[in-house]
């Protein structure tokens, strides 16, 4: 079966993570600094901060803001749940946009409608690797790059799928150039994979300080950072604190990657660049072989921005084909080539209907997306002749 997504791990990951295994520290050792250092030169960015996946980065990106809990968080329709869920577990209210019709980004002229006084934070998903119209979005914001807040509004990119993904300016997505933070994730279906796995980018010292905090229960060490940290402080001369001594500023998380995942990371970013060259074949063998299938549209990738492509995102129409999405994600599994859909729109799920009365007519080209997209095999282990079976299984569907 031929996974819509998967992992490549060869001899040097195995021999990286080995080595791990057989040194002193587990976790909390050399190998996270040594992989966010390697993301930090990769992408860009001044600091680089490994956490356990991208759900949690998502989370302390959003709680090192400080946001008032009236806060609205912006994020785009057609995404996974945690890109919005992050607003809930920081006691924020979810604001959604519609999305770009060629993209499937983020529409700025429906984020220009969303934003409002309330309006705290925006994050941007670039989605399945092609970045966001991020010049626009800034300017709608009035983001300043020096990192002086007179502007009340943060942005938070959310770049899951986008690592090695670069802007129109020819900058690496996560080098912060539009943005206060960027989020990866290393999920195994992604460029590259720690097992779960997550980091934020920034620039911006403070929030990086912060970060570091929430990641590991709000707990630090450092003398020059503690509440107490002088005899004079202490009525017993006992108990001064020492080098055992440790205070919880914050209330944080364990959120924490160990040195088993950040070593097979840094081996795996190594490589990045031979896998991105390898999807982006895959995704040119593909738009080759469907551009002039009547029924399916192919990725549109932006003028001037590369795409690290995450996905390959058909869109189908059922109607034309004659037959329903289940019909034809049965029909393609029968033989051997797995398919998935990416995604359901958010603010269809239950609980974002219930609590906060979200309507699927909000969102016109979010819905028209989701009636018709399907996700196709993309890795860069797949062979031409992986490919060619994917090929032949979607245009024998009529």
């Amino acid at each position: 079966m031929l996974n819509y997504g998967k992992h490549w791990i060869d001899e040097d990951d195995i021999a990286a993570v080995t080595e791990t295994l057989k040194s002193d520290f587990l976790t909390q050792g050399p190998k996270v600094p040594e992989f966010e250092k390697a993301l930090a030169d990769y992408t860009g960015a001044k600091y680089a901060v490994a956490v356990s996946n991208g759900t949690a980065a998502l989370h302390i990106a959003v709680k090192t803001l400080n946001l008032d809990k009236q806060s609205t968080g912006i994020t785009s329709s057609i995404t996974f749940a945690a890109s919005s869920n992050c607003f809930l577990y920081n006691g924020m209210k979810p604001a959604f946009t519609d999305i770009d019709p060629k993209t499937y980004n983020m529409d700025p002229s429906s984020l220009a409608a969303h934003l409002s006084d309330s309006t705290g934070v925006v994050i941007p998903v670039h989605f399945a690797g092609q970045p966001c119209e991020m010049d626009l979005i800034t300017a709608l914001l009035g983001w300043d790059p020096s990192g002086d807040k007179k502007y009340k509004r943060f942005i938070i990119e959310d770049a899951s799928h986008a690592i090695g993904s670069r802007y129109k300016n020819g900058k690496h997505v996560g080098s912060c150039c539009f943005s206060d933070m960027t989020i990866f994730s290393f999920h195994p279906v992604k460029t590259i994979a720690t097992g779960e796995g997550g980091a934020i980018t920034t620039n911006n010292e403070e929030l990086y300080e912060r970060l570091l905090l929430l990641r590991n229960h709000g707990i630090t060490k450092d003398p020059s950072k503690l509440k107490i940290n002088d005899s004079a402080s202490i009525t017993n001369r006992w108990i001064t604190p020492g080098p055992w001594y440790y205070e919880m500023l914050d209330l944080g998380f364990n959120y924490r990657l160990t040195d088993i995942q950040a070593a097979l990371g840094t081996s795996q970013l190594k490589k990045i660049d031979g896998f991105i060259a390898r999807r982006r074949e895959i995704v040119h063998m593909y738009n080759e072989a469907f551009k002039s299938i009547p029924w399916l549209t192919v990725p549109y990738e932006r003028e001037g921005v590369f795409s690290a492509f995450h996905l390959y995102v058909l869109k189908i129409d059922y109607i034309a084909l004659g037959k329903s999405r289940s019909m034809v994600m049965e029909e393609l599994k029968q033989r051997d080539v797995g398919t998935q859909v990416h995604y359901i729109p958010v603010y269809r799920h239950p609980y974002y209907c219930e609590n906060f009365g979200f309507k699927y007519d909000d969102f016109p080209e979010a819905e028209r997306y989701y009636e018709q997209c399907l996700s196709i095999p993309l890795y860069p282990k797949m062979t031409d002749d992986n490919v060619n079976t994917v090929i032949e299984a979607i245009t024998k569907l009529k």
